[in-house]
């Protein structure tokens, strides 16, 4: 069996060194952490999980947090995309991830935590008002959330009052002023986009007609459709209907189909999050695209940074922009 002094001899360093560079310490160059992490592999080299924890007082194990209430698990493709990143992350930092869970253990997602030991969570998509989750939140696990901030814990964010002022400003730059929003659950994410929505159109001097304002659900096509109908039925029906994520703008799409109207010449459409089936439907949809990827690299490493050097990381709100992805669902108008 390959050793750390194997290791040491092999790139004429100390056995510290060795150390040092496979616990990614920062008083080790990369080119010679590089080296030994390399050496380690080609020997097939693996560090005693066990020892390691002794020695470091760490697990090398992140606890992810994850519980959509509309059950569509890993299957989410805007918090999939981001829990892909942080995976990967975390993973060429030496840290492996656990799903958090309460239920199938009988237990709170602190006290699962605890159970499985973990050095620092991350928490998406959950209710951020359950006292379980508060708990978690309140303890003293090194603890990073996306997309909801509390002020004693890091947080990523996406740019949701950004994206959603320029999806308006650019479908008014098309000539719309009867715009309307089926908009998603009420979280704080909602609510940004909603504050924003209303902001933009106030600035941009048109008319707020709070019946085009409509509360769904995100990722709910039926819904959408249903608001979507109710909508075209208005004896003044906007030119223009925004969606809370780009699967309920199909539903919508659905819906103005069915009603005998077509996109974009009838009624021009606009998603959220863009996904990779927006840009292959046929107009190609306008939406806002979600930088997940950045937001999971900006989780884990912010994680991993307080789990490692918790007097210096600074708790703050990282916000991450997206950009839009213009398509062919939204019609330029007199």
């Amino acid at each position: 069996m390959v050793s750390m002094k194997d290791i040491a001899d092999k790139c004429n360093v100390s056995v510290a060194t060795v150390s040092k560079a496979l616990n990614d310490h920062s008083d080790i160059g990369p080119l010679t952490k590089k080296r030994i992490r390399e050496t380690a592999e080609k020997y097939g080299y693996h560090p005693n999980g066990s020892a390691r924890a002794l020695k470091t007082k760490r697990t090398y194990n992140i606890g992810v947090l994850f519980v959509d209430e509309g059950r569509s698990g890993l299957t989410h493709d805007y918090f999939a995309r981001v829990l892909d990143s942080f995976k990967r992350v975390s993973e060429e930092s030496g840290y492996d991830i656990t799903f958090i869970n309460a239920m199938s253990h009988n237990m709170s997602y602190l006290d699962h935590s605890r159970y499985r030991g973990v050095d620092g969570i991350v928490i998406a998509c959950v209710d951020f008002n359950d006292r379980d989750v508060l708990d978690l939140i309140n303890s003293d696990i090194p603890v990073v959330t996306i997309d909801h901030v509390f002020d004693n814990r890091i947080s990523v964010v996406s740019d949701n009052i950004g994206g959603m002022r320029d999806l308006v400003e650019y479908v008014h730059s098309l000539g719309h002023e009867r715009i309307a929003y089926i908009h998603g659950d009420d979280t704080a994410v909602t609510r940004n986009r909603v504050a924003s929505f209303y902001n933009t159109l106030q600035r941009l001097g048109i008319e707020i007609d709070d019946n085009y304002t409509i509360a769904s659900a995100y990722r709910n096509p039926k819904l959408a459709a249903k608001y979507t109908k109710q909508l075209l039925e208005m004896r003044k029906r906007p030119t223009c209907i925004l969606y809370p994520d780009d699967y309920s703008a199909i539903g919508g799409l659905n819906a103005i189909e069915e009603a005998g109207l077509s996109v974009p010449d009838d009624i021009s459409v606009v998603g959220y999050d863009g996904l990779y089936v927006s840009q292959i439907l046929y107009p190609k949809l306008t939406t806002y695209e979600q930088n997940s990827e950045e937001i999971g690299r900006v989780a884990a490493q912010s994680l991993i940074n307080l789990i490692q050097a918790p007097k210096t990381a600074l708790i703050e709100k990282i916000m991450i922009p997206g950009k839009i992805l213009t398509g062919g669902s939204v019609k330029k108008i007199n």
